[in-house]
């Protein structure tokens, strides 16, 4: 009789890897990218291109330094790069956009063992960080036609209109305004399988229904800030989300909850990526909380 042989898990072969995983995000947060441009002009085409530049040469020194295999190809870095480029003005100053990708990269992806061993999204993490080190007032900041204005999350009542709120024509970071070109953008990740249903339509009818209890502006808190950006793209991360489909729900509605403790309590107008910077770190007890009992195995 022949020897089988027995190796560990995982059993299952699939064509996808990180890189074609990469690839897909990316092609999704095209259409965003080019709203950018088109709403807030060459500027932001600047942004993006200074924080992928600096996030894929961070990655790329620090590998070095510490003689590990570079990464690079995987395209990860550039995903991390046009993620937080996303999450700022298109008017910031160049140089802290690049500071905030060395912090996504260096700081929060690297030190703690590189793709896969991050605790927290690093793109949503590197903007915490500058936002509480002193770079409020450039993070903050909006402006569209060269006019400074607030977000629609701060303004508070007054509403730009449904159409504008859709198309993105409003004040806002550069890739978060165009909720046309995100929905887009995560419907192909849903086609593609690169993510699933439970937490973007978690994360997104929980704050639909606090919104309504709480009678606020339902396409305001809906479409004029990151909410979108940050279900569709941030929550979905696969380092820092649950890994079960109840695990799943469970975070999005955790984001849904916190995202809307702080815009209609805290001291910002926008909760988005503290929620969603909370909830990465409560991932590892709801994975546990959540986790499938082996078959034939004993209940955890």
């Amino acid at each position: 009789m022949k020897l089988l042989s027995v190796t560990p898990a995982p059993h299952i072969w699939a064509k996808d890897d990180t890189q074609s995983i990469m690839r897909d995000v990316l092609i999704a947060l095209a259409p965003a990218f080019i709203a950018s441009i088109v709403i807030f002009g060459i500027q932001a085409l600047l942004v993006t291109v200074v924080c992928v530049v600096a996030a894929v040469l961070s990655e790329f020194i620090f590998e070095k330094a510490v003689k590990r295999p570079v990464t690079i190809s995987d395209l990860s870095a550039a995903v991390t790069g046009v993620l937080l480029s996303f999450c700022l003005p298109y008017d910031i100053p160049l140089w802290i956009a690049a500071l905030g990708s060395v912090i996504a990269i260096v700081v929060v992806k690297q030190l703690f063992g590189g793709i896969g061993q991050n605790f927290a999204n690093p793109a949503i993490t590197a903007r915490v960080v500058l936002l509480i080190c002193g770079f409020n007032g450039a993070m903050t900041t909006f402006s569209i036609d060269g006019v400074s204005t607030a977000t629609p999350l701060a303004t508070g009542a007054t509403n730009p209109g449904l159409a504008t709120m859709f198309l993105g024509n409003h004040a806002g970071s550069l890739g978060e305004t165009c909720a046309l070109a995100l929905i887009i953008g995560g419907i192909y990740l849903l086609v593609r399988k690169v993510i699933t249903w439970h937490i973007p339509v978690a994360y997104i009818a929980t704050v639909a229904v606090l919104s309504l209890i709480a009678q606020q502006d339902l396409s305001i808190q809906l479409l004029g800030g990151g909410l979108l950006l940050g279900a569709i793209f941030m929550a979905t991360d696969y380092t820092t989300s649950p890994m079960t489909n109840v695990g799943k729900l469970i975070y999005g509605v955790g984001c849904g909850l916190l995202t809307m403790m702080i815009r209609l309590w805290g001291a910002t107008p926008e909760g988005v990526s503290y929620a969603i910077l909370l909830m990465n770190i409560l991932t590892p007890h709801i994975d546990k909380l959540t986790k499938h009992k082996a078959f034939g195995g004993e209940k955890a």
